[in-house]
């Protein structure tokens, strides 16, 4: 067919993820590639109860339209419980649901990007955020980051010298693909150098709540005096992705912009979805589910990393993340992580290679491995074929 797309259109690429996973869906493969929530962790018992309860005692307003800003019910839900690393005093007007927080990468590219725009982001970054920005059309500044997540010296020094910069994309707790952390010190100098430079900042928050060591971090957002930031937040990795529910928290003037953004892409987000998630909070303590999860992540955190520096090579490097859902590798400079990745699926094991997740600089030498997913006698079997596989290398 001679279909004429769009250049946009034209210009789209498929999630080198998503297309991966295909090649993980068989059952021999142990795959840490996904950024999976464990699925026995879901809690599908309370879900159907209540999923019964929102139809007999909601169902006609359940399965009808809703405003667009959202369930007000799960709004102040979040809000007040789950917006509590602010510390602000929210409301329901502060926070708009979007279909998963995805939704919520693709709204920011729209409201704040025109072509040719710069983009400052961490390097590596997150590459479902890259993706949604790449459809605008941007330039991409990537910062360096340390142990401790993205320097703000360096984050200021990109700021100089692009002056006319649109928005600041960071994932500051148990970033992906890295596993780092950023400290309260930083967090508090990005929220002042926004205000500064009279820039957005993106604040995606999808694994603040999955610390496997210490109290959750407190928000970039905390800082915000003057509501530069955008808190991106979602219930995938902590309540059940398949609901796809997310929400946004930013500035009157911001989240207005938003608004009316996806008043044009998708009307709202699910009005059934949204009550089953509130009615569950009404009735449930999330943050005790939570708990249970953080405590399986750990544990099979602890055994990844323990069996990494077991089976992996000398001189195979590996950070070393407190919370969230990854682990990032990195192998000598002259070693190309996609391709070595074709001998690990003919071992039945599969991770996520690195370059992807760096929009500019592309450095194949990394690759992204993912531990909440896979119970641990297969963490333990999966890292003994990448070593196996590693070691022809080294």
């Amino acid at each position: 067919m001679d279909v004429r797309f769009s250049d946009r259109a034209n210009g789209l690429k498929a999630s080198a993820i998503r297309e991966l996973l295909k090649l993980t869906e068989m059952p021999e493969v142990i795959s840490f590639a996904g950024g999976l929530p464990a699925p026995e962790l879901f809690p599908i018992k309370e879900i159907k109860e209540v999923m019964m309860e929102v139809m007999d005692k909601d169902g006609a307003a359940a399965l009808q339209y809703g405003p667009t800003e959202g369930y007000r019910p799960l709004r102040e839900i979040i809000a007040k419980e789950r917006m509590n690393t602010t510390h602000m005093n929210l409301t329901a007007d502060d926070v708009l649901v979007t279909t998963g927080s995805q939704q919520g990468l693709e709204f920011s590219a729209k409201v704040f990007l025109n072509k040719g725009d710069v983009v400052i982001c961490e390097s590596p970054s997150y590459l479902g955020a890259i993706n949604a920005f790449q459809a605008y059309e941007p330039k991409f500044v990537e910062v360096e980051m340390d142990d401790h997540g993205m320097i703000v010296e360096e984050l200021e020094k990109a700021l100089k010298e692009n002056p006319d910069a649109r928005m600041i994309y960071t994932i500051p707790d148990f970033q992906n693909p890295t596993g780092k952390t950023m400290p309260d010190d930083r967090r508090k100098r990005v929220a002042e150098l926004a205000a500064e430079y009279k820039i957005p900042v993106i604040e995606d928050n999808p694994y603040g709540e999955l610390i496997f060591e210490g109290k959750v971090h407190d928000a970039i957002k905390s800082y915000d005096k003057e509501g530069w930031v955008v808190f991106l937040g979602t219930f995938s990795k902590t309540f059940a992705p398949g609901l796809r529910l997310g929400w946004i928290c930013a500035s009157p003037e911001i989240l207005q912009k938003y608004i009316v953004v996806k008043q044009g892409a998708d009307l709202q987000s699910s009005s059934l979805d949204q009550r089953i998630a509130a009615v569950f909070m009404q009735k449930h303590d999330l943050n005790e589910h939570i708990a249970k999860i953080r405590e399986v992540y750990g544990k099979r955190r602890t055994l990844m990393l323990d069996c990494m520096d077991k089976y992996f090579p000398a001189g195979v490097k590996h950070t070393n993340p407190y919370g969230g859902l990854f682990a990032w590798v990195e192998l000598r400079e002259d070693l190309d992580a996609g391709k070595i990745m074709e001998e690990c699926i003919k071992e039945n094991v599969a991770y996520v290679p690195g370059e992807p997740f760096f929009p500019i600089s592309g450095k194949k030498n990394f690759f992204r491995v993912n531990y909440s997913c896979m119970p641990e006698d297969k963490i333990v079997e999966g890292i003994k074929r990448l070593g196996k596989v590693l070691a022809k290398y080294y």
